[in-house]
């Protein structure tokens, strides 16, 4: 069922090439490469609802979309099939999810989600000074030339909009896992805030979350890549995403995004958290 939005949405107002076609998604026409899982937007589709993990992280975005709210829509720029979207309009705010896989762009139109494009940023062409809000949720990671892709997110938001981030964090925590999925780095949230103020905005909030994975991550992927293990076969990622995190870790979980709702950053965790704003000159 679709959720509640208005359906006068007209996304060729602020973009070009842009037709409506099947479940009402917007396509661009054109197809451009993503360094992604060619099915990793199907796998996620079978994870997301089950998993302790990107339930976790809609809670964490939630809260920080929340204390620092936009002016308007918030384009979520590779947003995969609409899981952090949905929870975001469920919250209150309108989004548009911009996906460049028609696989999740499709699922999410499945979940209800009314407006979706389905392109990338570049082939979606959106003009100057455009979007009140743009979200990249573990995106920037997968993308080559981060500064420029950066600098075009900077040139579609308004001035004074918001640009809300995660990327996983620590290049000590890199595997074969990052190399499979299309990772071309891992992130401080010190390069993360140089990276957006190069760009052209004002880090408001940043923080890692996750704080309980490091560790785990370290000795089930890290270390067993550095001995030659290539990658993790599904059936362990799904346990991984599906575990019996029992009440202390839940509990921890818990505590680490109430500490987020309220403004407080973490000094540490397996992901980063940045909400920043489009300078005004």
């Amino acid at each position: 069922m679709p959720l509640d939005l208005p359906m006068d949405f007209d996304p060729r107002k602020i973009s070009h090439g842009l037709t409506r076609g099947e479940a009402g998604v917007w396509f661009t026409g054109r197809r451009e490469p993503v360094s992604y899982l060619e099915d990793g937007n199907a796998l996620c589709f079978e994870l997301e609802e089950k998993s302790f993990w990107f339930a976790h992280r809609n809670a964490c975005i939630t809260s920080i979309v929340q204390r620092f709210a936009p002016s308007g829509a918030i384009y979520d720029i590779g947003g995969g099939n609409g899981y952090v979207s949905r929870s975001l309009i469920e919250a209150g705010f309108e989004c548009v999810l911009v996906e460049p896989g028609q696989v999740g762009a499709l699922n999410a139109a499945r979940r209800g989600l009314p407006r979706v494009i389905c392109g990338t940023l570049q082939s979606a062409q959106f003009l100057d000074d455009s979007l009140p809000a743009a979200a990249i949720f573990d995106v920037l990671e997968h993308i080559d030339d981060a500064a420029g892709f950066l600098n075009e997110i900077a040139r579609c938001v308004m001035r004074g909009g918001r640009l809300y981030i995660t990327v996983p964090a620590f290049e000590w925590l890199w595997s074969h896992d990052d190399v499979t999925a299309g990772h071309f780095r891992r992130y401080t949230l010190d390069r993360l805030e140089a990276s957006v103020r190069a760009a052209g905005f004002t880090p408001l909030f940043a923080s890692y979350f996750f704080a309980i994975l490091p560790l785990p991550l370290f000795l089930l992927r890290t270390l067993p890549s550095f001995f030659g293990r290539r990658r993790l076969a599904p059936r362990t990622y799904k346990k991984l995403h599906q575990p019996r995190t029992g009440r202390l870790p839940g509990h921890l979980l818990n505590l680490e995004q109430k500490r987020i709702e309220r403004g407080a950053a973490l000094p540490f965790g397996s992901s980063c958290l940045l909400v920043a704003e489009k300078r005004q000159q």
